[in-house]
């Protein structure tokens, strides 16, 4: 199960800098997470400050 990202994301750069598969990167909007490489760890919803990480 993928995490994803939603609009609450203040493109901050928490969660790209915990993702230990390099899964994570910046959109034009907000950041967002490669599905095919997402391992699910959960490392990134842990970082990021605003809860804008959600298990898909």
């Amino acid at each position: 199960m993928a995490y994803t990202i939603d609009n609450a994301c203040i493109m901050c750069g928490a969660c790209s800098a915990t993702c230990p598969v390099e899964a994570i990167s910046e959109g034009e909007d907000k950041y967002v997470i490669d599905a095919d490489t997402c391992i699910s760890c959960g490392s990134c919803a842990d970082g990021c400050p605003v809860n804008a990480i959600i298990a898909d």
